[in-house]
Order: structure tokens, then sequence, then C-alpha cells
């Protein structure tokens, strides 16, 4: 297996610096290239190299005015796209290697090359919009990379699942009345964004293909690793993805500042264990993580390594949490939200 994987990291992710206080900084991704180094990866992983994505790339999911404002803002830097969202010198350049290094990912695993790859890209990029850079986000990594599989690659059905804390509004909004993106979030809710309810679907052709899963602030493992182990590979297995992407945020882990979810790292590792294992049973195992939130260090530097075990892992291991009244008031929102599109209950098949 470890010959089919890789990672991807660059020094230009380190160079976007939001400023000293800011929680989205520099050192996040110290942490990561620390938890790479202690795990070995580079010695049996395949090393991706970054690249800048084109403008045209962008502009799949961007419109034009606001790739030239992030542009214009690195100019004019230390500013501000928004009270949360700054730029410096380099942060329109380590956006462009963000999005063209997600879309480097995509390229390696379509092309059969690779088989699950992770981008250890910064800034993040869930939250931002066509026409809005927002939540520390710039350009929509995710959102770019899926637009690239399905219009080189010609991919009918791709998955995106969102494990941030944080609803992915940018994404959703990308692909709000397409069925080729279905957009799966679990998030806490009510919280920033404040998208994300449970009756947003998607409108038009897109309707059913967009399913929030907003969870309560002190969501607990129990509640939250039967939501991707049953519920999550159950609507994975009926949709059939070619290809799965996972906006990978490790802000839902208890000791995160900005987070208010009690999940314990075994708990995370599980939620991606059930999406690769999604992936090796329905799209011949493609599927790419992409680094989102994540803010307190030593977290952040657990979760990568046991997401990474879970990606070397031929079978990765699922916890085994019976089910409690949390899950089952989850299950049942689920139901009443849009049972009408897909059968809610049950395993994978």
């Amino acid at each position: 297996m470890a010959s089919s994987l890789g990672f991807l990291i660059d020094d230009h992710f380190f160079r976007h610096d939001p400023g000293r206080q800011h929680p989205e900084s520099p050192r996040r991704l110290e942490a990561v290239r620390r938890a790479l180094e202690e795990y070995g990866v580079h010695r049996h992983w395949e090393r991706i190299q970054a690249r800048a994505a084109q403008v045209g790339e962008l502009e799949r999911i961007h419109d034009k005015r606001l790739i030239e404002r992030v542009e214009r803002c690195s100019r004019m830097a230390p500013a501000h796209l928004d009270p949360d969202t700054a730029c410096s010198s380099e942060s329109y350049r380590a956006a462009l290697m963000a999005a063209g290094g997600t879309i480097a990912c995509v390229e390696a695993v379509c092309a059969g090359r690779l088989r699950r790859a992770f981008a250890f890209v910064r800034p993040p990029g869930h939250h931002a919009e066509a026409d809005r850079a927002m939540g520390f986000c710039l350009f929509n990594n995710v959102a770019v990379a899926a637009a690239h599989a399905r219009l080189v690659h010609r991919l009918d059905r791709i998955a995106v699942v969102d494990i941030d804390i944080h609803h992915g509004n940018g994404t959703q909004r990308a692909f709000y009345d397409s069925p080729h993106v279905l957009f799966i979030s679990t998030h806490q809710f009510p919280f920033y964004p404040g998208t994300g309810a449970s009756h947003e679907v998607g409108v038009r052709d897109g309707l059913g293909y967009t399913l929030n899963f907003p969870l309560p602030a002190g969501t607990t493992d129990e509640g939250f690793v039967p939501v991707y182990r049953k519920t999550i590979a159950g609507i994975l297995g009926q949709y059939r993805p070619e290809l799965i992407l996972v906006s990978a945020g490790f802000d839902t882990h208890r000791d995160d500042p900005l987070g208010g979810f009690e999940l314990s790292t075994p708990a995370i590792a599980s939620s991606a264990a059930s999406v690769i294992r999604a992936a090796d049973r329905l799209c011949g195992g493609k599927i790419v993580f992409v680094l989102e939130g994540g803010y307190d260090m030593n977290a952040l530097q657990e979760c990568t390594k046991a997401v990474l075990r879970a990606m070397e892992s031929s079978s990765p291991a699922e916890l085994k949490l019976p089910n409690n009244p949390e899950f089952d008031l989850i299950e049942r929102q689920a139901k009443r939200s849009f049972g009408h599109f897909w059968k809610i209950g049950g395993e994978l098949p």
C-alpha cells in the first residue's frame, strides 16, 4: 500500500502569514511537518510537487474580481480581505500553490499513479466562495480540485466529505445546483459561518446532493463516529462516487481552541477510516485528503499521524461504538431532512 500513497507540502505555504496573533498561522504547518517527520512519511510515501494554479483553473469556481482582489491585497500587505482573513506579501502566491497543489494530488490519483494522497496546504479553502474570501480562506482548494476532476477527467460523480468543525459554505455554494458533486458536511451548529442547516439540500438538478449534518456543541465520539461508519458510508454506497475528496479539518478535536466538540484522536481517525473504506469499495480507493482547520498544535500533530496510519492501512480500523441517544437523534434528523433522497440507516453494503 505504501507505494500507492502520496503527500504534498511546500515551503510556499509557510510564507502566508496573516499576523502574529492569528490562529491560522505558519505554526500550524510547522506542527504538521514535525508530525510527518516523526511518522517517517518521507521513507514510504511519494512526495507530490506543488504547482501554482492557473487563473483559468481558479475561474472554474471563483470570479475573476476575487482573484484580482486577493492579488491586490497581497501587494498592499499587510491587509485584510475581511475581519478574519488577512494577507501578507506572499499570500497570493501561497494560495495559488495551495489550489494548484490540491489539483496535483487529484491528478496523481485520477491518473492512477497513486491511490490515496494528502495535500497539507495552507491557506485553507472551504469557506471561500465564488466572489468572497472569508474564514481564513482565500481560494477554495477542494472545490477547484473537484471542478478540475469533473472537467478534465470527465468524472460524473465526485463526493466531497467535509469533516471540519465549521461548515464548508464555499464548497456547498460551488456545487449547490449540481448532481455531479455530492457534498456531505458534519459541523458544529449553530456556529461560524452560520450556514449548514439540515434543510439546505441543494436546488434544481442538485436537489438532494447537498447533505448537512449540523451537530451541537459538545458532540462526543459516541455521537460522531456512527454518523460516518453507518449513515455517511451508506449514502456514499448509494451514490457510488468515482473520486472522494475530504476537507480534513482537525478542529473537531476536544483540545481545539476554536471548536466545541469533544472528539478524541481515535474518533477523528475513525471518521477518516470510514471514508477511506468507502473509497476502497466504491472507486478503486481514489481519495484525496486536503487540510483545512486545526488550531491546537499537539492535536494537529496527533490527528495528522493518526490519519496517515489509516491511509497506510489496507483495512483501516473503525471504532465500533454502540448506538446511543446522541446518534439516534442525529439519524432521525437526517431521515427527516433527506430520507426521501437517500436510504438512511445501515452500513455500506
